[in-house]
């Protein structure tokens, strides 16, 4: 099989980033031909605000580049992940034009929500979801909390429903959960094109000891992902726990006045990630907005360190309450310190969870795993385009 991947980079590499680039991985390894076209956040620094708006609706230069990919390398199809700002869903209709099947990955919300996670001053917001127009985004400067951004978002988002490249461009939507599956149903997607595969791990880090008596966090320092008010607290919640911080964002000022046991690692690179993960007794994750399959958790797992997360969107699919970690209603102090007072005085309790959660990432999310899904969603889109299989998937690639 031949699968041209398309991807737009980020200023700071994420997880959508690992998943592109794990994908392309996995398919080289058995034996396709993967091509890429891809394009970089670092370009939007030259680009004129004038220029970048109309591109964020329509790049006509992705168009003509991509239409000379496709031209070029014919293949059976091509699979979308982010496309937000500089690939513009100019490229799904290139691929269209041409015949070539399309496979879109739902990294986020954007479709749905200009910011992407259906959150607005700290708080879950669904104002946008299923509007034609998603003024109140625009209104409330939800994208960079700029209004001018906002708006060509919102110009982009409604363009494009307008013309139906949401319904006629794209072939096979891959949603990372059954949540999200059903939010991007509730805010007009074809409920017949969306499949949901999980991420899954490139490589398989192995087991820890965990002995090192410690909390970790890893992810982004930045208010959607919950840690600020775990910071503030941290003596009171968890009095004699010990909690390293890997990550960089704009919270990084909390570290100046942040209470005693609290280390800041800052970035680190994944292999020291990994290796602290070994040695924490449990991860957090406390987060306030809807994630997909963060791959911060897999890795948890994979290590076989139990996961606290924040009981809200997909997370329940991911960690199993009581069995391979605990879940926590977000912003909720006191259901917080319970938990953290548990997981410190039960380590037997722990450990079992850890067992646990290693056993879910070798059933569901090795790259073995992760290569039969996503090659199951490329051939039910290649039968649906050959008229072989009705419009209706005709299986929901989850868990298994």
């Amino acid at each position: 099989m031949k699968v041209l991947l398309v991807h737009n980079f980020y200023l700071q590499s994420g997880g959508e980033d690992q998943v592109f680039s794990a994908e392309a991985e996995i398919l080289r390894a058995h034996g396709h031909e993967v091509p890429v076209y891809t394009v970089h956040n670092k370009r939007i620094a030259s680009m004129g605000k004038l220029r970048l708006a109309t591109s964020t609706i329509w790049s006509r230069q992705v168009f003509r580049e991509l239409t000379k990919l496709l031209n070029e390398h014919t293949p059976d199809l091509v699979h979308f992940h982010n496309t937000f700002p500089l690939v513009s869903p100019a490229a799904h209709v290139a691929a269209r034009r041409l015949g070539i099947p399309v496979v879109q990955t739902l990294h986020n919300f954007r479709l749905l929500c200009l910011n992407g996670l259906f959150l607005r001053e700290g708080r879950r917001c669904e104002d946008c979801l299923g509007r034609a127009l998603p003024w109140p985004g625009v209104l409330h400067r939800c994208y960079r909390q700029d209004r001018s951004a906002s708006a060509v978002t919102a110009a982009m988002l409604s363009v494009h429903r307008w013309r139906g490249t949401w319904t006629t461009a794209i072939d096979t939507y891959i949603a990372m959960s059954e949540f999200a599956r059903a939010k991007f149903v509730a805010g007009g997607l074809p409920a017949d094109r969306i499949l949901v595969k999980p991420n899954f791990l490139p490589q398989d880090p192995g087991v820890g000891t965990h002995q090192g008596g410690f909390a970790l966090y890893v992810g982004r320092l930045s208010p959607e992902k919950g840690l600020a008010p775990l910071v503030r607290l941290w003596g009171k919640l968890a009095p004699g726990i010990p909690l390293r911080i890997i990550g960089t964002g704009p919270l990084e000022t909390l570290a100046a006045d942040s209470p005693p046991g609290i280390e800041w690692l800052g970035w680190q690179p994944r292999e020291r990630v990994l290796a602290t993960m070994k040695e924490a007794s449990f991860l957090l994750f406390p987060t306030e907005c809807y994630e997909g399959v963060p791959m911060v958790l897999l890795e948890a797992m994979a290590t076989g360190l139990p996961v606290i997360a924040s009981r809200q969107g997909s997370l329940p699919e991911i960690v199993q309450d009581g069995t391979t970690g605990v879940l926590v209603p977000s912003a909720e102090p006191e259901q917080w310190a319970k938990a953290l007072r548990w997981a410190t005085s039960d380590s037997r309790a722990l450990e079992i969870m850890g067992e646990q959660g290693r056993r879910a990432f070798e059933r569901d999310y090795t790259p073995e795993a992760g290569y039969r899904r996503l090659t199951e969603v490329y051939q039910q889109t290649l039968d649906r385009a050959r008229g072989l299989l009705p419009r209706r998937p005709t299986e929901v690639i989850g868990h298994a």
